[in-house]
């Protein structure tokens, strides 16, 4: 039996499937560097680092995607990605700006949160004060 000439790569997050299709390569970046992956390619799992995943769609051209840390695992002619976070575009100046953007945005809410719990801690801070006056 011979074996398929493309690789059926999958791309995850928590909340829903970035890209499930038929590709010629996938170029990624692990934590000890970046590696090819072609169809006939041996089994492996690596961690990989934030950055820019790239892959050649069987239908022609390039995609990429710009993905938070997460695992790859390649088994067979399947290719699974898992990421916090992905994001899809064409061109690699289309992902630059959709990446800074959504850094902004992140950045932003971790502030806010990060805000949020310096308020909880101090008012749980003042109120162990008070007890103490109180004893």
């Amino acid at each position: 039996m011979t074996r398929p000439v493309d690789i059926h790569l999958t791309v995850v997050t928590p909340t829903h499937i970035v890209t499930d299709e038929r590709v010629r390569k996938v170029i990624a970046e692990a934590t000890n560097g970046s590696f090819a992956l072609l169809p006939r390619h041996v089994d492996f799992v690596a961690p990989l680092t934030a950055g820019i995943l790239a892959f050649e769609p069987v239908s022609g051209g390039e995609r990429f995607l710009g993905i938070d840390e997460g695992f790859l695992v390649k088994a067979g002619e399947r290719v699974r990605v898992a990421t916090h976070h992905a994001l899809s575009e064409s061109s690699l100046e289309r992902l630059q700006e959709r990446v800074h953007e959504e850094f902004e945005v992140h950045t932003a809410h971790a502030l806010a949160a990060r805000s949020a719990l310096d308020r909880l801690e101090t008012s749980l801070i003042r109120r162990f004060v008070e007890m103490e006056r109180l004893t």
